[in-house]
């Protein structure tokens, strides 16, 4: 039997109002347009859809043509483009124009597209007529498909987007600046396990439908071989994007690590281990740091790393607030980058809807050596065991704007410097290293040397020491620092030290809580090139 002939005949098993999942081969019109038959849709029937999928077998779609896709590589894909002309609700007043992504070695699975008006769905075909495709492109070559890569909400001007979803369970956005950075998924399944691999559920089917003030609501099927997933993802645009997210995850299988609103981006290095970079740009990174807001209030800030080797660190917090991937460096100047500006990236933050419960904020992060890899995750990892038969149902806000939407209420921490430990003007002792924390000097305002600030810090290994908090003479920032000595770890030894430290004045915290994982291997390199 044809695999995808197997699926359909599961769909048509699980009941009334779900038969506008099947597949329709047909030439869509121009401009592109609905024409498939109209039936009910709601988010409702979607999860019920879901779930009855997670009783039966995982079967992929069917990849037709498969080996003329194989041959639209990048270079090709870029030459494709999409007819402003057939773009679908083009011109309508108070709508964003959707266009859509044709198929390619990276992205080859089909995508199912329906648009969704007064409660009804009809599917958007795919057809070559949507797209220019240049002679001697590969894509000329395709007879049989059965849907788009994905799509992409454009703006009113129609010159550029601010929304796309394309490739497994991935969508990004056009941020507060209208420059695209992290991505965000559905799921992230066995990320950076030891004994691999990761699983990544991709969206099968997506269900558009327009809101007021050119909003979008995109309802997606996720589909994997060990889940099965209702996506609700209403987003606007208000001085960046905002996002409400309504999901329901069923197993299959059992998972070691579920990652719940993933949140994906890319940190080579910046100012903790820039002499580790070998660019000539100061500092290169989408995000520079994991924030968290623990139930208890504890605001918590973790530098991001370029590790030696992969690590994965949870940070538990019951009942968390919100957590976000930052990027708090904007001054241009500490990028140089007038290409990609990094320093316009915006900081994406994820606001449970109700109670979480038991569970940790786990932050992947993978050695890389260039810009062009992702090699940083940040998820909620629900507590207990993630086994067959499971159910989740959570909700969430993301906000894509340039920092985090919760007011400040202590002070925060801007910069993580590292020198060489010891005094000015004597030998400086082998196996020290300063370490030189700026944070503004929220709270702490008439207070300067000698008035009770005082710096609290604590390390795993080693032991620190030449501890000061002062404010910067002619700035409106403060600065903290302390000696970290690792002299006596064996040199074999790449076990990380994790520090952590805030600062208080008469016995309340005055700023975040900073928390740093440091590699002696990567500690001597750098100080070794001092």
């Amino acid at each position: 039997m044809h695999p995808d002939q197997t699926r359909r005949d599961i769909l048509k098993a699980l009941g009334a109002g779900a038969f506008f999942l099947l597949p329709r081969l047909a030439a869509a019109q121009s401009p592109a347009q609905a024409t498939g038959e109209a039936t009910p849709f709601s988010f409702d029937i979607l999860r019920d859809m879901a779930r009855g999928l997670a009783q039966h077998p995982f079967v992929p779609m069917n990849v037709a043509d498969a080996g003329i896709i194989d041959l639209i590589d990048y270079d090709a894909h870029n030459q494709i483009s999409y007819r402003k002309e057939d773009t679908l609700w083009a011109g309508l007043q108070d709508r964003s124009p959707v266009q859509f992504f044709f198929p390619g070695r990276y992205f080859p699975l089909p995508v199912h597209v329906y648009a969704v008006e007064a409660g009804m769905a009809r599917e958007v075909p795919f057809s070559l007529d949507l797209f220019d495709i240049p002679e001697g492109n590969p894509a000329r070559e395709l007879t049989q498909t059965e849907g788009f890569a994905g799509f992409r909400v454009m703006n009113p001007d129609m010159k550029s987007d601010w929304m796309a979803f394309l490739g497994a369970a991935y969508w990004r956005t056009s941020g507060y600046s209208g420059q695209f950075g992290l991505s965000v998924r559905g799921l992230a399944m066995d990320t950076a396990i030891p004994d691999g691999p990761e699983e990544f559920p991709r969206f099968t089917r997506f269900w558009l439908e327009p809101g007021e003030g050119g909003a979008l609501t995109a309802y997606a099927l996720m589909e994997s071989p060990r889940s099965t997933g209702a996506y609700k993802i209403a987003s606007r645009q208000d001085n960046g994007i905002i996002q409400d997210v309504e999901a329901a995850v069923f197993l299959r299988g059992d998972v070691k690590r579920m990652g719940l609103a993933p949140l994906t981006s890319m940190f080579w290095y910046g100012k903790m281990n820039e002499r580790l970079g070998t660019d000539w740009r100061p500092e290169i990174h989408d995000s520079d740091g994991l924030e968290i807001l623990a139930g208890s209030g504890e605001r918590l800030w973790r530098p991001l790393n370029n590790p030696p080797r992969t690590m994965a660190n949870a940070f538990w917090t019951p009942s968390v607030q919100g957590f976000g991937l930052m990027q708090r460096e904007r001054e241009f100047e500490r990028y140089q980058d007038d290409g990609v500006f990094y320093d316009k990236r915006a900081s994406v933050w994820v606001a449970p809807t109700g109670d979480w419960g038991d569970g940790a904020v786990t932050l992947v992060e993978i050695p890389t050596n260039d810009e062009i890899h992702d090699n940083i995750v940040a998820m909620w990892t629900p507590g207990g065991d993630a086994v067959a038969g499971k159910e989740y149902n959570f909700g969430y806000r993301l906000t894509w704007l340039e920092d985090c939407p919760v007011p400040q209420s202590t002070g925060r921490f801007t910069a993580v410097r590292m020198g060489k430990g010891g005094v000015p003007g004597q030998p400086r002792p082998e196996g020290v290293a300063k370490v030189v924390c700026d944070f503004d000097g929220m709270g702490l305002d008439g207070l300067g040397r000698g008035d009770g600030v005082t710096l609290e810090v604590s390390a795993s290994r080693g032991s620190t020491g030449n501890m000061d908090v002062f404010p910067v003479v002619s700035t409106d920032y403060w600065r903290a620092m302390f000696d970290l000595d690792f002299s006596q770890l064996p040199a074999e030894d790449d076990t990380p030290v994790d520090v952590r430290l805030y600062v208080t004045h008469e016995g309340d915290a005055k700023t975040e809580t900073l928390l740093l994982q440091l590699f002696p291997s990567q500690m001597r390199n750098q100080l070794d090139g001092m």
